[in-house]
């Protein structure tokens, strides 16, 4: 069964430059990548992604850490892979939350660590399961990002939008 997961390459795995070799060990799931992009992570956004932890001591800290404040890099570069049984192939790929349990051929086994401080910098985010999936798709993207039909959309008119443009 087709199924899309969002893959969040965190700051870590950015200031440390793993993109490529994360998407290069993602491409082993033979999925396809149906939205991609760069995002500053705003704290409503972080918190909105993290609610499931909000009762957490360490909480204000991986806010703090997908915002990218702990790695002096402000974004995240967020991706939905799609196709037959996307979840499970890129988690597993992923390796376990915890870098120090994920096996050692994992992207988290390989890449991640935890601080001093125990934030788990595991350098990727992957969906848990399908109804996590289309929550975190629709926070991070718009329909029109995403060049697959996922979910029912509607088209609304805007008014008064405001945008920006690019300077003549």
């Amino acid at each position: 069964m087709n199924q899309a997961a969002l893959i969040l390459i965190k700051p870590d795995g950015l200031k440390k430059s793993l993109t490529g070799n994360i998407l290069t060990r993602l491409s082993e799931t033979k999925l396809e990548i149906v939205a991609a992009k760069m995002v500053r992570v705003s704290k409503p956004l972080a918190e909105e992604h993290y609610r499931h932890l909000k009762d957490k001591p360490f909480f204000p800290e991986i806010i703090k850490y997908l915002q990218g404040e702990l790695h002096d890099r402000k974004k995240v570069m967020a991706l939905v892979y799609w196709g037959k049984d996307a979840i499970k192939k890129c988690r597993e790929l992923a390796g376990a939350t915890n870098p120090e349990e994920a096996d050692p051929t994992s992207i988290r086994g390989s890449y991640g660590r935890i601080t001093t401080g125990g934030i788990y910098e595991n350098v990727i985010h992957v969906s848990s399961d399908e109804k996590d999936a289309e929550r975190e798709i629709k926070l991070w993207f718009s329909p029109d990002e995403i060049i697959v039909d996922l979910y029912p959309a509607r088209e609304v008119i805007e008014k008064e939008h405001k945008a920006s443009a690019w300077a003549q």
